[in-house]
């Protein structure tokens, strides 16, 4: 087998989608200065506006520090705004403001006009077949290299970029998705939607 040749192309295919898709569609959605982990941040927020900088921290696996410190530039933007949680003074909640929404949605436009033309020349089985493939060959190197026990239990994930599903590969392993398992457990009254990502 052809070790090589499938490392080689599944890198491509992952650099082909951050680098030339989503990095070109964040340009072209915005002349803002935002990095594209700015971005999924933004996604993030845009997705559950509920969170505390404590929350993003603990989901993004990153200090309080840098979370705050990437709020801050997205704040400084005109993207993000930060209020009072009227159940606790103490906590200060994300929220988009209009600016935020429609560069999220400007992007997510953008992502599915130009997208449409490159997947029009597959049929959809082939689609399916590749995502069914996709899917498989992460979860099983996620779980030949991943930490077992509860090492992975407790691993932040989002190895997704927040296109979020309930049917993670990658969350059957951790036996349920991190992202909706964390945030359950600080907002049990909301749920992530299949396909909200």
């Amino acid at each position: 087998m052809d070790y090589n040749r499938l490392l080689r192309n599944s890198h491509i295919f992952a650099s082909t989608v951050r680098e030339v898709l989503e990095r070109h569609f964040l340009e072209e959605a915005s002349s803002l200065p935002l990095t594209i982990s700015q971005f999924y941040l933004l996604k993030l927020i845009s997705n559950n506006e509920l969170y505390q900088v404590g929350e993003i921290a603990e989901l993004m696996g990153v200090s309080n520090a840098a979370a705050s410190k990437n709020i801050d530039k997205l704040e400084g933007l005109g993207l993000v705004t930060r209020t009072t949680s009227e159940g606790d003074r103490r906590a200060t909640l994300l929220t988009l403001n209009p600016k935020g929404k429609r560069l999220v949605q400007t992007y997510e436009d953008l992502k599915a006009e130009r997208l449409s033309p490159v997947l029009d020349q597959f049929d959809p089985a082939e689609i399916e077949e590749l995502s069914r493939l996709l899917e498989k060959f992460s979860a099983e190197v996620f779980r030949f290299e991943g930490s077992t026990g509860d090492e992975l239990e407790n691993s932040y994930c989002l190895r997704c970029a927040v296109y979020l599903e309930r049917d993670c590969p990658v969350g059957d392993i951790l036996g349920g998705c991190p992202y909706n398992t964390l945030y359950a457990a600080h907002h049990p009254e909301h749920a992530v939607t299949e396909g909200s990502g």
